[in-house]
C-alpha cells in the first residue's frame, strides 16, 4: 500500500484536451460518432474497446472488456457466448452498461440500457467475417466455465478444426446483443476536476438533455 501511495502522490496531472459547451445536437448519437471518429482519427488504443457491466441473479455486478461492432439504428451491437458469464447474467438482468474511455482525448462515454439478442442472421453475417482461428475458437471454448488445463482447451480446438475442415458454421451458443440506451453521459476532462458532463435521457419520443456537476 505505501509503494502505491508512493507512485500516486504526485499525480497531480490537469485536463486541458477540450470542452463540452454549445449546442449537441437533439439525439446523442452524432455526438458518440463524432467523438468515435475522433478517437479512432487520433490513433486511441483500441478505441472501439468499452467496459461492459452486468448483474446476476444475486444483484452482483461484473465488468469486462469486450469491442462495440455496430452502432445500428440507435442501438449498440457486440457479441460473445451466450453461455458466458454475462451472457448467463443478461438472461436474468437486461439491465447492462456500457463505458468507453479515451485517454488520449481525455473522455469516456457511459451507456445505461437494456439488451436483447440480435436476430440470427445478424449473427450469422458478422460471424462469417471472423478469422478461421476465431471461428474454431467459439465452438471450443466453454467460455467462463473452469477448465482443468490447457491442453484439454487446446485438444477441443484441434477437435472442431477437423471436425470443420472449411467453413466454420456459427456455434448455436455464440451470437450478438443490442443494447438499447436509454441514458448516454458525455464527459470531458477539464481543468481544475471541473469536468464536463452532458447528459442524454431517453425521454418518451426524443431526449432530455442536461448538464451535470462534475
Amino acid at each position: 500500500m505505501e509503494d502505491f501511495l508512493e507512485l500516486i502522490k504526485n499525480d497531480h496531472r490537469d485536463f486541458d484536451h477540450g470542452k463540452l459547451d454549445g449546442f449537441f445536437g437533439k439525439e446523442p448519437f452524432n455526438l458518440f460518432n463524432e467523438w468515435y471518429k475522433e478517437a479512432f482519427d487520433s490513433k486511441q488504443l483500441e478505441p472501439n474497446a468499452f467496459v461492459l457491466s452486468t448483474i446476476d441473479s444475486e444483484n452482483r455486478p461484473s465488468s469486462r472488456i469486450l469491442y462495440l461492432k455496430e452502432l445500428s439504428e440507435g442501438t449498440f451491437v457486440f457479441f460473445t457466448n451466450y453461455k458466458s458469464h454475462k451472457g448467463i447474467d443478461l438472461e436474468v438482468n437486461k439491465n447492462a452498461s456500457m463505458l468507453f474511455f479515451w485517454p488520449g482525448k481525455e473522455r469516456q462515454i457511459r451507456i445505461e440500457g437494456t439488451v436483447e439478442k440480435v436476430n440470427s442472421e445478424v449473427s450469422d453475417t458478422y460471424f462469417s467475417t471472423r478469422p478461421r482461428g476465431s471461428q474454431v475458437g467459439a465452438w471450443a471454448s466453454n467460455q467462463s466455465e473452469i477448465l482443468e488445463t490447457r491442453e484439454e482447451l487446446e485438444n477441443r480446438v484441434e477437435e472442431f478444426a477437423s471436425k470443420f475442415p472449411s467453413s466454420v458454421p456459427r456455434p448455436p451458443h455464440w451470437g450478438g446483443y443490442f443494447l438499447k440506451p436509454r441514458l448516454i453521459e458525455f464527459w470531458q476532462g477539464r481543468p481544475s476536476r471541473l469536468h464536463d458532463r452532458i447528459v442524454f435521457e431517453k425521454e418518451n419520443d426524443g431526449w432530455k438533455i442536461y448538464r451535470k456537476n462534475p
